[in-house]
């Protein structure tokens, strides 16, 4: 029996689920817009690329295998979403887009996909799980990392524009602001939820 379709469809519950990554990118297309969220979403996506690869070699294994090293990784990822919350509460709304605000770049996108826990779970969970190629582990591997990552472009692409659509929705800038607000607590509950759980 062909597991392929149950591998995709549990990757993409995972991926597509609200999370560090896709909320921080929901809520730079609604402060930014989409076409200023590009490169965000371009860093979160290498970011993932690195990630596949750490949990697929077993390199991230032996990485938290080191004493210290997991609480070091938490801290720094719920640092930056802190950050990053406040950019996205005091961003202009998008119905003043030509108020100053830049939008994270490349290497903001990077960091968040390294040190985001969620991610290494859900890549554990369906590269451990399944098996696509029997008898061919690293083609394997290959596909199924290959096969993560093109789910992880779709669904972020999504969740950017879901947000910018959001914004655009939103005339009002006083309701703009408050959807910025919104987007920068959830951010804030991410990080409160990885000290909780």
């Amino acid at each position: 029996m062909d597991a392929t379709p149950l591998y995709l469809l549990t990757s993409l519950a995972l991926v597509g689920s609200p999370g560090p990554n896709t909320m921080s990118l929901t809520a730079i297309g609604a402060a930014f817009g989409t076409r200023r969220g590009v490169r965000y979403m371009i860093g979160l996506d290498l970011g993932m690329v690195a990630v596949v690869a750490l949990v697929g070699s077993g390199l991230w294994a032996v990485i938290l295998s080191y004493p210290g090293v997991a609480p070091v990784i938490t801290v720094a990822a719920s640092l930056y979403l802190l950050y990053l919350a406040y950019k996205i509460a005091t961003a202009p709304p998008m119905s003043r887009m030509e108020a100053p605000g830049r939008a994270p770049g490349i290497w903001p996108g990077v960091l968040l996909s390294l040190t985001n826990p969620k991610a290494y779970v859900s890549v554990a969970a369906v590269v451990s799980r399944y098996t696509l190629l029997p008898g061919r582990p690293v083609a394997d591997e290959l596909m199924k990392g290959g096969l993560f990552l093109a789910l992880v472009v779709i669904v972020n692409v999504l969740w950017l524009a879901a947000g910018s659509l959001l914004a655009r929705a939103v005339t009002n800038p006083t309701v703009g602001r408050w959807v910025n607000i919104a987007f920068a607590v959830v951010l804030v509950l991410s990080v409160l939820a990885a000290f909780i759980g």
